[in-house]
């Protein structure tokens, strides 16, 4: 029987055709999507080094904080500072100008508790004409008290007592109060209030640290200012100004028989508040962390309205603390 062309070729459709291949047409439909999803799986070099927090990105995360703490610092210094010892001054006048009418201002180192006076205490009043410096003095002269103005060397007389009282300011931060007095001449006024009452000194010498200077005769009254000299935040020494009391002492009480600090001492460090710059740095890696995982799991804008507040805050206090480490009388 003679098949004819389309009779053989429905025959050849009835015959199944063994494939030479790896198997069915089905069969390879079946396994190229298992194929596909496993060459998908496997990461390209590209994505195995995209990781977000690489040591490449942390690094950069780093570099960013630095930046930022560096930026707080000069913000602090040059305006941050100066507020704030306005805002201590202010406050301490008021203070002290209450207790010089109620007559209950400090009259000497021990207070009438027999303690003595806890260090920040207002204490007096300085006045410079000259250079136009109307500070409250406070008493005590670690890098803390200076932050709110100069600061009374505890083992020295009150201002106006018989004998020498020393005064310490700060040059250029917090407010700078004594960062001019090297253009002090010889003859020129200094005025300090206190309660047992005003005293008027007449500048004789603006000196050196290391100078050798005569102490003054029995039964007078010198007033010593000093801060810091040479580079802004590299000092290099101390400058004293020595001003002599018109007229006779005024009846001050003996300073106390008691050892400074480490941190009184001229240009000292003062690392009793360290602890709390600790504890703001651990609050700004907290806010720090917590931001980053905002930011790629809810969005960039609820990032940023929720933690730009709270870091501006801690960016302040972390910057205080840090320049609050540098030498007293900077």
């Amino acid at each position: 029987m003679v098949l004819t062309q389309t009779a053989l070729e429905r025959e050849l459709l009835l015959v199944p055709v063994p494939l030479t291949g790896a198997g069915t047409t089905d069969e390879r439909a079946r396994r190229q999507p298992s194929a596909e999803r496993a060459v998908d799986a496997v990461p390209t070099l590209d994505e195995a080094t995209a990781s977000p927090w690489g040591p490449g990105r942390v690094a950069q995360v780093g570099l960013a904080v630095l930046a930022v703490l560096a930026i707080g610092v000069v913000v602090q210094i040059a305006l941050l500072s100066r507020l704030e010892y306005r805002s201590s001054q202010v406050s301490s006048l008021n203070a002290f100008r209450t207790q010089l009418a109620l007559g209950t201002a400090p009259i000497g180192p021990v207070g009438t508790d027999r303690h003595l006076l806890a260090l920040g205490t207002p204490m007096a009043v300085v006045t410079i004409p000259s250079l136009g410096v109307r500070s409250v003095v406070l008493e005590g002269t670690t890098g803390s008290v200076l932050t709110g103005g100069p600061g009374h060397v505890r083992t020295t007389v009150f201002p106006g007592g018989a004998g020498v009282s020393v005064l310490y300011g700060r040059a250029g931060t917090y407010g700078g109060p004594f960062g001019q007095i090297g253009d002090l001449h010889r003859g020129q006024i200094i005025t300090v209030t206190t309660q047992v009452g005003t005293s008027h000194f007449r500048v004789v010498r603006v000196r050196p640290a290391g100078a050798i200077v005569r102490p003054p005769a029995p039964g007078t009254s010198r007033l010593t200012l000093g801060t810091a000299t040479g580079g802004f935040l590299t000092p290099s020494g101390v400058l004293w100004v020595d001003a002599d009391k018109i007229g006779k002492p005024l009846a001050a009480a003996s300073p106390p028989n008691t050892t400074l600090l480490a941190s009184e001492a001229p240009l000292a460090n003062d690392t009793g508040t360290l602890w709390a710059l600790l504890l703001w740095l651990e609050g700004l890696a907290v806010l720090l962390t917590l931001a980053v995982w905002t930011w790629r799991r809810w969005g960039h804008a609820q990032a940023w309205i929720i933690f730009t507040a709270p870091m501006l805050v801690v960016w302040v206090f972390v910057s205080d603390q840090i320049v609050r480490l540098l030498p007293n009388m900077i």
